[in-house]
């Protein structure tokens, strides 16, 4: 027994009740303590206790954990990394038991494997403290985590968090094990606690910001499968650690460095009150001041790539990037900072980093401390604050950045020198932000990115052809969100993105809308003008084969419906950013295509289960219009038929047996609910079954011998003018090519030339009698528009037998080059086509778009501006009117515009 251990006891006792209390009530420890020291005292606490439930033993060892730790700190035992790393290992352990007994309680007898635990923070560099929580980023692998039958694996990995979160932060009469934040996460206010393996690195490898890939340089893998966690930190490790930063990069790190201080008013300035850990010249600025030189050089520098601080420094010194003293001088003052906070927290267990305001109780840490009083504990640590600070300040850049007065009258007068017309409106909008108006903007750190960009975002969507609509639209968007933290981050991270935004904001509502109802649609803004302006088929594919496996089949169209939604969102943002809108219209109906393909094979598969299937027979899909010529815009249905091979007498052979033409029309209505039911998620789309035989009146599947037949037998000339599109778009090669082999010999029959034209002239003069222009730019309807070209196009091709490809582009070039059509009608239908695509999305209606827009509607359709525009239009229409007139002779003049 020493007089050092007497004395750390007697300060304990004399000046932190928690010790008191604990020394109390393990006397035992204090006792082997006293006479063997604190590290044996250490190496006798078994955390196996079979008699208590597993929440109790970890409360319990806890208690003894801390008061030896404490004991052997005071009595200057055990150095601060030794207490750290003792109280770290705890962590990690207590964490292990209470996966364990999650999944245990779940499923009993289960590998703990496929969920796995990150710390970050103190416990992710073994520097834990007394009182701290624990910051955890909870992954499961959906293939791996232990769940039941029932059971989705989000739902097992779920549970199993849930669990360990209340076996450990529970409080209890013995208090609790750890405090546990989850906040380290990605978007956690709309996430769950525990991320599937692929979503998180996804996260992290596209849209993470500075302040994340510092936090993770102290990640570690740190219970549960293990294997899991630091598979997820080697495939991170190139977006921790990158070769090279731009100076975007350097300059988002020193923000964060603002950040650490203008976020923390109360306790900055040094003296009584002071917070040690946020506090200028505290610990948080050592550490970052390590993190900040790491995440520059550690991409090219492996050894730099330490998790605790004091190593960190040390090794930035030796690689010559730091200076030697100033290396000292962080650690030394480092250490002592983390020691007296561990004063702090041995007082009360309290998970506090201030000193005391009260004189009395400052001078109780002090004499804990070994002190004689308050001033002399700040005599301590004023110079070694006074030395951080310095060094942290050479880090901060001067945030230049303009921000928008408070004051009602000076923010109405700076919205109006900006360029909204409406300067009061867009001010009462602007204070409804700052008064947390709605959900999306109530948390503090929602209105502290706000008021980060609200100065840039004003300037950069006063910049845009509609102020006043652009910042209405974005305060719906705000209004619907579930969280802005996302939203503000990204337009920080990236500046090319307000633009964008701003752009879809002021000229494309249906985006807008799409963006206020979905907020991961986000994603798809990330510089679309700079990326392939075409998608990657596979990609797509893949993706919604994924989705389509999901067991759940309402979970399954969900996902669809996101995926779609995500790459609908992102072709439309492509226009709208620059864009060809007749790369996008392709790019639209792959979509449609992958879609339909991938629900299809579900549907086909979840009624397979219930009725079997139609031996020797299969479900052929036939798209027609648009979606057969591979040319949707935003706006467009789908028009199919639902065919089916085989005999038409056949049975299922499933438990529940159906003849084949009712097994095939049950079949295409489940179809049909899967592309266009809305879901969770939403709507999807519309689907058109109108162009099968006998229209609405006959079945909705008939067999593919009798659609050959009808076609050949009784089809009207429209049908076969529709039919010069057709293109099927589900089912196997074979199937497929039996149908499109039959679609050709029919569209090849020869026909009558003048009944041919006759008919079709009359049909056009009903549809322009019926379905009038919905304004002079329905680039579709109107005289001389797309659906003119359209019945020229057609009628060539069935009276000629010529360009049979349901791509109109193509079918045209062949036309052209067997002089069947006048060269100059492939500009005029490709800028019919831009601008139809283009106002899909800019005016919906189709009435005439707003004139703040015509400069974005005239680069689209590949015009210099509006005017050049205008007469370009009407120079398409002209030529494309005069088509259809040589086609159909005088009587095919469609009259009105």
């Amino acid at each position: 027994m020493t007089s050092s251990r007497l004395n750390a006891l007697d300060r304990a006792r004399r000046h932190a009740p928690f010790l008191d209390t604990l020394a109390a009530g393990h006397p035992d420890d204090v006792e082997r303590f006293l006479t063997k020291g604190a590290t044996d005292a250490l190496a006798a606490l078994d955390l196996a206790d079979s008699q208590r439930p597993i929440a109790d033993q970890l409360r319990h060892h806890r208690q003894r954990l801390a008061l030896v730790v404490a004991l052997g700190d005071l009595a200057g035992e055990l150095s601060l990394s030794a207490v750290t790393r003792a109280l770290s290992d705890f962590a990690d352990s207590a964490l292990d038991r209470a996966i364990a007994a999650a999944v245990e309680r779940l499923c009993p007898g289960a590998p703990v494997e496929g969920f796995a635990v990150l710390a970050l923070g103190k416990l992710g560099s073994r520097e834990l403290n007394y009182s701290s929580d624990i910051d955890l980023i909870l992954l499961y692998d959906p293939d791996t985590v232990p769940r039941r039958a029932r059971d989705e694996p989000a739902q097992a990995a779920l549970r199993i968090a849930r669990d360990m979160v209340e076996t450990l932060a529970a409080r209890t009469d013995l208090g609790r094990v750890f405090r546990i934040d989850l906040r380290l996460r990605p978007t956690p206010e709309v996430t769950p606690i525990a991320l599937g393996f692929d979503a998180a690195l996804s996260h992290y490898e596209t849209h993470a910001l500075a302040w994340e890939r510092a936090a993770f340089i102290r990640a570690r893998a740190a219970a549960g499968d293990h294997a899991l966690g630091e598979r997820f930190l080697a495939a991170l490790s190139p977006f921790v650690w990158r070769r090279a930063l731009d100076f975007g990069q350097v300059r988002e790190i020193g923000r964060i460095s603002e950040r650490i201080r203008d976020h923390y008013d109360t306790g900055h300035r040094f003296g009584a009150g002071y917070d040690l850990k946020r506090g200028r010249g505290g610990i948080r600025e050592a550490e970052f001041f390590a993190q900040t030189h790491q995440l520059i050089h550690g991409g090219r520098d492996p050894a730099l790539r330490l998790a605790a601080t004091r190593p960190a420094l040390t090794a930035l010194a030796e690689a010559g990037i730091i200076a030697p003293d100033a290396a000292v001088t962080l650690s030394e003052g480092y250490a002592l900072l983390r020691t007296i906070e561990h004063r702090l927290q041995m007082i009360d267990d309290r998970q506090t980093h201030s000193l005391p305001d009260d004189p009395e109780r400052l001078d109780a840490v002090a004499r804990l401390h070994g002190l004689d009083d308050g001033a002399a504990l700040l005599a301590l640590l004023a110079p070694p604050v006074e030395a951080i600070g310095g060094l942290f300040d050479t880090l901060i850049e001067t945030d230049d950045r303009p921000r928008l007065p408070r004051s009602p009258d000076g923010l109405i007068e700076r919205l109006a020198k900006a360029g909204f017309g409406d300067a009061e409106r867009a001010g009462r909008i602007v204070e409804g932000w700052r008064a947390r108006r709605y959900p999306s903007l109530r948390s503090a750190a929602a209105q502290q990115a706000l008021e980060d960009m609200l100065a840039e975002i004003v300037d950069r969507l006063a910049a845009a052809s509609d102020p006043d609509a652009a910042l209405l639209r974005l305060d719906a968007i705000l209004a619907r969100l579930p969280s802005s933290l996302n939203l503000f981050h990204l337009l920080e991270a990236r500046p090319r993105l307000l633009d964008l935004l701003s752009a879809i904001l002021a000229h494309a509502p249906t985006l807008a809308q799409d963006l206020g109802e979905r907020s991961d649609l986000l994603d798809g803004l990330i510089d679309p003008a700079t990326a392939n302006p075409r998608l990657d088929r596979d990609e797509l594919a893949g993706r919604l084969d994924q989705a389509c496996a999901a067991d759940d089949y309402e979970l399954a169209l969900d996902r669809v419906r996101a995926i779609v939604g995500e790459y609908r969102f992102a072709t439309g943002a492509g226009i709208i950013a620059g864009n060809d809108p007749l790369d996008a219209m392709r790019d639209y109906a792959t979509i449609a295509e992958a879609a339909t393909h991938a629900l299809a094979r579900r549907a086909v598969a979840e009624f397979a289960e219930v009725h079997g299937q139609v031996p020797g027979s299969e479900l052929v899909i036939l798209a027609l219009g648009r979606f057969g010529g591979g040319a949707l815009t935003h706006a467009s249905d789908l028009d199919v038929v639902f065919l089916f091979t085989g005999d038409f007498a056949r049975e299922s052979d499933g438990g529940r047996p159906l003849g084949a033409t009712r097994y095939y029309n049950r079949l295409a209505q489940r179809v049909i609910g899967a592309l266009s039911v809305p879901t969770a998620t939403g709507g999807l789309y519309d689907v058109d079954t109108r162009l099968r035989p006998s229209g609405v009146q006959g079945p909705l599947c008939v067999s593919v011998d009798s659609f050959l037949a009808y076609q050949r037998g009784a089809a009207w000339t429209w049908e076969h003018m529709a039919l010069t599109r057709a293109r099927t778009v589900f089912g196997s090669d074979e199937a497929r090519s039996l149908v499109n082999e039959g679609v050709r010999s029919i569209l090849l029959e020869p026909r009558d030339s003048a009944q041919l034209i006759s008919d079709a002239v009359a049909m056009r003069r009903d549809i322009a009698r019926n379905k009038p222009p919905k304004g002079p730019f329905d680039a579709k309807l109107i005289a001389g528009g797309l659906i003119d070209f359209e019945f020229a196009l057609h009628c060539t091709q069935l009276r000629t037998g010529i360009g049979l490809d349901p791509d109109l582009r193509r079918a045209l070039a062949s036309l052209i080059a067997a002089g069947e059509a006048p060269p100059a009608i492939a500009e005029a239908h490709d800028l019919l086509t831009r601008l139809l695509v283009t106002l899909r999305l800019v005016a919906p209606s189709l009435a005439e778009p707003a004139p703040t827009s015509h400069a974005l509607i005239a680069r689209a359709c590949g015009q210099a501006d509006w005017p050049a525009l205008l007469a370009a239009y009407a120079d398409a229409r002209h030529k494309v009117g005069d088509w259809w007139a040589a086609v159909g002779g005088a009587d095919a003049i469609t009259q009105g515009d």
